[in-house]
């Protein structure tokens, strides 16, 4: 059986009306903008004046799209998409082999899109303090996201601590990997970080080293 076409890609164009491609596109030059910059001239000295300058947008619009410049760098479009993918797996399917199974399209998607982009966001959150305290409070809206997911699948109450604990456990294993990738020079392949990852909240910490 062919596999159905999967929603996983926040730049499929057609699926979308001519104002939300706007909207994308208006977010893209931002981020293009942002990330030119950071690189020339790093982190700490790009202003949002020098990004909305080189984005062609006004500061207020930088702002209207982003509330800080720590979430131009922080790419959020993924969660929901996650999210309908992870809706539209199998119901008897296990909950981790679900999980990996997004996340590993997310990487190849994120990968083959702008790999150079996708190391600088990670490098990011470990150099820039500011930009790591941002990923650590959006890992809450993440979650409940997740939760909402998790709930749907098993029955149970998505406020329950249960569910709680299993999804922001997730969360924040999925917030080491990316730490860790960074961490050792992006040597280690993305994807199989993240299968050890699903390994240990599913069966434990391993036994020998790995």
């Amino acid at each position: 059986m062919t596999a159905a076409r999967s929603p996983l890609s926040p730049t499929d164009l057609p699926r979308m009306g001519l104002r939300e491609r706007k909207k994308l596109k208006t977010r893209e030059a931002i981020r293009a903008a942002t990330y030119g910059l950071i690189k020339e001239q790093g982190y700490d000295a790009t202003t949002i004046e020098q990004i909305a300058d080189r984005a062609e947008v006004s500061p207020s619009t930088v702002f209207r799209y982003f509330p800080t410049k720590e979430d131009i760098v922080l790419t959020d479009e993924y969660d929901p998409l996650m999210l309908e993918e992870l809706r539209a797996r199998p119901a008897g399917e296990a909950w981790t082999d679900s999980v990996r199974y997004v996340m590993r399209r997310a990487i190849d998607i994120m990968m083959a899109e702008d790999p150079e982009v996708v190391r600088m966001r990670a490098h990011l959150a470990v150099q820039v303090p500011a930009v790591r305290s941002r990923m650590v409070e959006s890992m809450s809206e993440t979650g409940r996201l997740l939760r909402a997911a998790l709930a749907e699948r098993t029955g149970l109450d998505p406020d329950g601590l249960e569910v709680r604990v299993s999804a922001m456990s997730l969360v924040g294993g999925l917030m080491e990997v990316n730490m860790c990738w960074a961490e050792n020079g992006f040597q280690d392949d993305l994807r199989d970080l993240v299968d050890r990852a699903l390994d240990v909240l599913e069966h434990g910490l391993p036994t020998e080293k790995p």
